[in-house]
């Protein structure tokens, strides 16, 4: 049924955006972006969705708008190649859900395991006996699966491109495809899932070692953190807690600070940044990155070596994307020029989406032509 290339995916606006988004989803969407293989790209800011969370909080849904916008754009999204959007802009997917939640049990939402970690997460209580000591799930955040997919199908896409968190999410997607195709006709797109492609990206820990940077935890980096916040943040970095001595043989596996590398770092980073290794007890000359968890493993070298190198590596990184970013501030009109614009484009593509998932459902009673023959119909049945 597609023969475009369609790309969806989208962020909440629950505060400033960090690395782990990065090397997660935006580096990903920029490389997408401009390979010139997709017909159109929709990029989301997904305050409907965060409301779900934060319904008595809209202020700060609202003031973090702008926040992803600006990070989005710093990083390199272009407006003139993506179309940036604001959910709650485009009511037609409010819409599309509500049919959605028609296909959908409970019960398969209960077993989806995104679900299920994320109210677990954030405190919420499944059953009714724990209800009574414990905030309950708000029908919203329980209802996400179908949101996200009345999000994917609404413009058609193809391509989803998200973190392995994900996943189940998406499969709940491709059941309401296809059960909606095979109750009401060949209708909406079936997506498919992009993952990314360095493994050290699928899930980028927090800088405490925890396995999800999480803003409530207070373990990230963010793309638009200053260059000494940047430092304090990595040399107090979780890296190997056997490594007591510089000598002592060290572990790569499950340190920090090596998956950091492993997503960040290039072959030129080591003829930009080698200074880093050179000590006054002991120098090293590496040429790849697999020359220095080598020379860890041994023995010998420190780790304030490596954080020292890491934070080069990262401010490299993040240093165009603080500048564009200051850029943009000066400019805050334009910015939400370009979601307005975004947003009045993603609601035309919804609104036919939404039309064609109406004339399938046969509620489309006052489009041109089904109105005359509603009425000859039942005309004829009340002769």
């Amino acid at each position: 049924m597609a023969d475009k290339k369609i790309i969806l995916t989208g962020d909440r606006p629950t505060g400033r955006l960090h690395i782990g988004h990065y090397v997660g989803s935006l580096r990903r969407r920029v490389e997408l972006q401009n390979s010139g293989e997709f017909e159109k790209i929709f990029i989301m800011i997904a305050d409907a969705q965060a409301l779900t969370d934060n319904a008595s909080n809209p202020e700060k849904v609202r003031q973090n708008i702008i926040e992803v916008a600006l990070d989005y754009l710093s990083v390199g999204l272009d407006p003139e190649k993506s179309t940036l959007f604001i959910q709650s802009q485009v009511s037609e997917l409010t819409e599309l859900t509500f049919f959605y939640q028609n296909l959908v049990t409970v019960q398969r939402l209960q077993r989806n395991p995104t679900v299920k970690q994320e109210i677990q997460m954030r405190g919420y209580s499944e059953s009714a006996e724990e209800n009574a000591n414990k905030a309950g799930t708000p029908v919203g955040f329980f209802c996400y699966p179908i949101s996200q997919a009345a999000d994917i199908t609404a413009f058609k896409a193809t391509t989803v491109p998200v973190g392995e968190d994900q996943e189940p999410m998406i499969e709940q997607t491709r059941e309401i495809v296809r059960k909606f195709n095979s109750t009401y006709g060949d209708t909406l797109v079936e997506p498919e899932i992009l993952l990314p492609d360095n493994a050290s990206c699928l899930r980028l820990p927090g800088t405490d070692g925890k396995a999800k940077m999480s803003k409530s935890l207070g373990n990230c980096i963010y793309l638009a953190d200053e260059p000494e916040t940047v430092r304090q943040k990595v040399m107090g970095m979780y890296t190997d807690p056997l490594h007591l001595q510089v000598s002592d043989p060290g572990h790569v596996e499950g340190n920090t600070v090596f998956t950091y590398l492993d997503a960040f770092c290039q072959p030129e980073h080591f003829d930009k940044f080698g200074s880093c290794f050179q000590g006054r007890k002991a120098s090293f000359e590496f040429h790849s990155l697999d020359e220095v968890k080598d020379q860890y493993r041994a023995g010998g070298l420190g780790d304030v070596m490596i954080k020292n190198f890491l934070f080069a590596v990262l401010d490299d990184t993040l240093a165009p994307f603080r500048a564009r970013r200051h850029e943009l501030e000066k400019d805050i009109p334009y910015v939400y020029e370009v979601l307005r614009r975004g947003s009045e484009v993603a609601r035309a593509e919804a609104a036919d989406t939404l039309a064609a998932v109406k004339r399938s459902m046969k509620i489309n009673y006052f489009d041109a032509g089904v109105l005359d023959e509603l009425i000859r119909e039942q005309s004829e049945k009340y002769k």
